[in-house]
């Protein structure tokens, strides 16, 4: 799980505020939309939109894109069709990535994906082959500065969460995906300071990687998270903080 954090916290420091707040907007609006198109509109009876709306929030996406990226997919609006697709391989280390996306051309998302992993000492590989390595589960990463670290842990378990740790500077809190919704909410109530809240595939187990393949990791996985069509991704590296600054 560390694998996860740690490159959380490698992205925190690689990404300007700006560019990090118009992805995460596009990312969420993308997410938002999808849900209500297979689920519909009305979050109170789809589990999913219910999920991507915490997440909008957690990203302060305003209400009113909120609003219209729903409508959107419920056709309220008119609009391009997205597809989910995703992506599995290997990169420098024998590092296991996964790579979700939303696109309307999968054409040019595979092209896209598969070039940065050629470029950067990777390997495509075929739909399963490390998926099995990673757990899906609810995310929330909350900042140490002034939180009580026995209240949270309370607060956090008797609302739904399986696990809570510290890392470095932030706690890590771990939930059932269908806790998330629940455990959010009570976060939010409470007042408590979140700066990530999703739905991630958390590794099993972790490979340290260092030196040059953690330099070329590290670029492949910044590379990734930028394309236009990329939703998320993980993988199951654990790279010291030396190696990530």
């Amino acid at each position: 799980m560390s694998g996860h954090s740690k490159w959380a916290n490698i992205k925190h420091r690689k990404a300007g505020q700006d560019a990090k707040r118009a992805k995460a907007f596009t990312k969420a609006v993308k997410e938002l939309t999808v849900a209500a198109r297979e689920g519909g509109g009305d979050p109170d009876a789809n589990a999913s939109l219910r999920t991507a709306i915490n997440a909008a929030r957690a990203v302060n996406l305003p209400k009113d894109k909120i609003e219209r990226a729903i409508k959107k997919g419920t056709g309220e609006l008119g609009g391009v069709m997205l597809e989910e697709v995703n992506y599995e391989g290997y990169g420098p280390g024998g590092v296991a990535i996964l790579v979700g996306t939303l696109t309307d051309n999968r054409n040019r998302t595979t092209s896209d994906v598969r070039h940065l992993f050629n470029k950067y000492g990777g390997e495509l590989g075929s739909p399963g082959s490390v998926a099995w390595m990673f757990e899906r589960k609810g995310f929330f990463e909350v900042p140490c500065d002034g939180i009580d670290e026995d209240a949270l842990m309370e607060l956090a378990l008797e609302s739904g969460a399986d696990d809570m740790r510290r890392e470095e500077s932030n706690f890590e809190i771990f939930t059932a995906p269908d806790d998330f919704h629940g455990v959010h909410e009570a976060l939010l109530a409470a007042g408590i300071p979140l700066s990530e809240a999703e739905i991630a595939m958390i590794p099993e187990n972790v490979v340290p990687v260092e030196g040059s393949k953690a330099e070329t990791l590290i670029n492949l996985l910044d590379l990734l998270e930028e394309l236009d069509d990329v939703q998320r991704v993980s993988a199951n590296c654990q790279i010291a903080d030396e190696e990530g600054e």
